[in-house]
């Protein structure tokens, strides 16, 4: 049976067991994977030919959720799916755009480009990642093992759309799951050429070509997308970015098929963790508070996929990975705060710059083998999964001067190579009990081994650290009737200590950070109306510090999370349609004393209590326009839960809510031509984003406008 929750509320009807199966196995054995389900004008799904499935042809990649009925209903926990008309809708800047309308996340703003990300799910910090992030199924935070995740964010202008997994469902992917799996899907061009060019706020402008081909047969794709954008930024962080996407892929025979992809990406932001002093946010300000800071970052990435159709019952999947990416971070000293020309507190620079650079190199691979079987005489389905992994992070620091910024001048101040080494394997096996009863269980298995060796060392001494997970989880989904799903499942998700939390240190933890994870809910749609409702918890053994900078001790104690996450979809008729979804986490708090960090029972920093979506849109031949509003509630700066901003280190303080507005528009002239824009934050509403060495504002009304035609 089918249940599918996007977020913007579209959820089909069910679809007979028999009929979902034969669909999938229809999909698994064709000649070219065809990733688009098949449903009728009133979105009931029905059996379709493999000809009419083969219409819409992708290239291979790993998915999170199978793209059929089956793989959608039949997943014990909450599931999510962005797709092409959501990213139309939504007209999304960056990544984050896409993801705050997603129930349990929330996003912390600190940057019109989203150059660094900042995203929490259900009620775990923002910033401090707990879920893992993949695009078409390849791990892409720099550091999982090693460094921080946060140093990268895929550009949206190459997205056609987002998975995103919770519930035991997620233990097939890891690390990183305590908060489950967030995997972006890569557009490939259609035929042809397109051009788009776009304009707005801040003197902000993009160009991107897309180049598509395929062969005679449709056996073979080819795509490129490529995008450059500058702006002078909101605050005048300006960025300079260049975005280029490579696709291609062949069937080999009647069963195979590979698939590769190249990336390229450069963004130069002048950007900085330095924010506003109190008097100056609160006089509106809009300077650059740190305006000769830069954050420097590129990345080169490959990937290999190859799919193999092994019989009807069978599927193998294999992906070859490399990545390396560069995070220069140069900022100048302070020596205290002064006042400007207009009287407003800022910061006192010196002439002396300190570059904080990391270099990072992954590479891996992973491989699936899912097959069908009647073991104990149900029907079965079962996944087993192998992955190897190895990074490497170089972590410099180092000293400049004024006159040269980022040439440096004198010893390096830190010089040490962090590295890890892992292995994980999986098996799942979902028993199909009856026609509306099915129970999946799971297992995953992480080793890894980690190192660091400090060159700044006369010996170069290598501590190493080494640890084995055994991570397991059970689910099950119930069809109570045609309207109505329910699902639940508990399970042991994990998250790696760095290496910094586990080496160097008296206090080394004694087990990764961990956390028993339950999900229930239930999902459906009856006529006009769909939804989803979903309860959690998420309970913490010990949180483990990221340790990348040894700020503080690395074991930090035990949480608890608990929330709901609803959302409801109703077509409105007339082309009109209302979709919204709220979260709500009443608990989020540390679960003892953590001195000078936080106090038993505090709430947990950047996690709101209360979050919203609501999104009116309408559409009508050509014309799509969309009226969207996003709520966040307050939250706190850090766990001693200060109501005033902390004089000393400007990181603590309440943060209040707020609420924006956003309204986007486009219209199809015909196939070639196109036109679109939106204007954000509507209201001009003038809020605290997040607060790090200071106050960040909330981006300022700003507006886009774009025009895309196509050869």
């Amino acid at each position: 049976m089918h249940l599918s929750t996007p977020p913007n509320g579209k959820l089909h009807a069910p679809l007979p067991l028999a009929a979902a199966i034969s669909l999938a196995l229809l999909v698994a054995s064709g000649p070219i994977h065809a990733e688009t389900e098949a449903e009728t004008d009133s979105g009931h799904f029905q059996e379709v030919q493999v000809s009419e499935l083969l219409a819409s042809i992708a290239l291979p990649r790993i998915r999170v959720v199978a793209p059929t009925p089956l793989g959608l209903s039949l997943t014990p926990g909450a599931v999510y799916t962005i797709d092409a008309e959501d990213v139309e809708m939504v007209q999304p800047r960056s990544t984050e755009d896409l993801l705050r309308r997603v129930p349990g996340i929330y996003v912390k703003r600190e940057e019109d480009s989203a150059v660094v990300t900042n995203i929490g799910v259900r009620g775990l910090p923002a910033g401090d990642y707990k879920t893992l992030v993949l695009e078409d199924g390849v791990p892409i935070q720099p550091g999982i093992f090693v460094g921080n995740s946060r140093y990268y964010n895929p550009r949206v202008q190459r997205m056609e759309g987002a998975e995103i997994l919770k519930g035991a469902s997620s233990l097939r992917y890891g690390p990183n799951n305590i908060g489950g799996v967030i995997n972006f899907l890569t557009r490939t061009p259609d035929d042809g050429v397109a051009v788009t060019g776009q304009v707005g706020s801040w003197n902000t402008r993009e160009a991107m070509v897309e180049i598509g081909g395929s062969s005679p047969s449709s056996d073979s794709r080819f795509g490129i997308i490529a995008t450059h954008a500058t702006s002078d930024g909101w605050n005048d962080k300006g960025w300079d970015m260049t975005d280029v996407m490579v696709k291609a892929g062949s069937a080999i025979g009647t069963n195979h098929f590979v698939g590769v992809k190249f990336l390229y990406y450069e963004n130069d932001a002048n950007i900085s963790y330095r924010g506003y002093f109190p008097d100056a946010f609160d006089a509106g300000a809009r300077f650059n508070p740190a305006p000769d800071d830069f954050f420097l970052t590129d990345r080169r990435a490959f990937d290999v996929n190859h799919d193999w159709e092994i019989n009807p019952q069978m599927r193998l999947q294999t992906v070859v990975y490399w990545s390396e990416m560069s995070r220069d971070y140069w900022r100048f000293l302070v020596d205290g705060a002064v006042a400007n020309a207009d009287g407003l507190t800022e910061w006192n620079f010196t002439d002396t710059v300190q570059g904080n650079n990391r270099a990072f190199e992954r590479y891996g691979f992973e491989s699936r083998l899912s097959l069908r079987h009647g073991l104990l005489g149900v029907n079965n389905d079962a996944e087993f999964g192998v992955r190897y992994m190895q990074e490497e992070m170089q972590d410099v620091t180092v000293r400049a001067d004024r006159a040269t910024p980022r040439n440096p001048v004198g010893a390096f101040l830190r010089n040490r190579v962090d590295s890890a080494d892992s292995l994980a394997f999986f098996a799942q096996n979902r028993f199909e009990v009856n026609e509306a009863f099915s129970v999946t269980a799971g297992l995953r298995v992480e080793t890894y081994e980690q190192k660091r060796n400090d060159l700044r060392a006369a010996i170069d001494p290598v501590d190493t650290f080494s640890n084995t997970e055994w991570l397991p989880g059970i689910g099950a989904t119930f069809q109570l009737n045609p309207s109505a799903q329910f699902y639940g499942s508990v399970y042991v998700a994990f998250a790696p200590p760095l290496v910094g939390s586990v080496v160097g240190s008296d206090d080394v933890p004694t087990e990764a950070e961990k956390s028993v994870n339950l999900d229930f809910g239930v999902r459906g749609a009856a006529g006009a109306l769909n939804y989803q409702l979903a309860a959690f918890q998420m309970d913490f053994s010990n949180q483990v510090d990221p340790g990348i900078s040894d700020i503080r001790a690395p074991n930090e104690g035990s949480a608890l999370i608990q929330g709901l996450e609803a959302s409801l979809g109703y077509e409105l008729g007339g082309g009109f349609q209302l979709d919204g979804n709220v979260t709500w986490i009443p608990t989020a708090e540390f679960g003892e004393d953590r001195p000078g960090q936080a106090e038993d029972g505090n709430r947990l920093p950047y996690s709101p209590e209360w979050a919203a979506n609501l999104a009116l849109s309408y559409r009508a031949e050509g014309l799509k326009t969309a009226l969207l509003f996003n709520y966040t509630g307050q939250v706190f700066g850090d766990g001693m839960n200060r109501i005033e901003i902390d004089p000393l280190n400007h990181m603590g303080g309440r943060i209040p809510s707020y609420a924006t507005v956003d309204l986007t528009a486009s219209y199809d002239f015909n196939a070639s031509l196109r036109v679109f824009g939106g204007i954000r934050n509507l209201a001009d509403r003038r809020y605290i984003a997040g607060l790090r060495q200071g106050i960040y504002a909330g981006p300022e009304r700003s507006f886009d406008i774009g025009l895309k035609f196509a050869f």
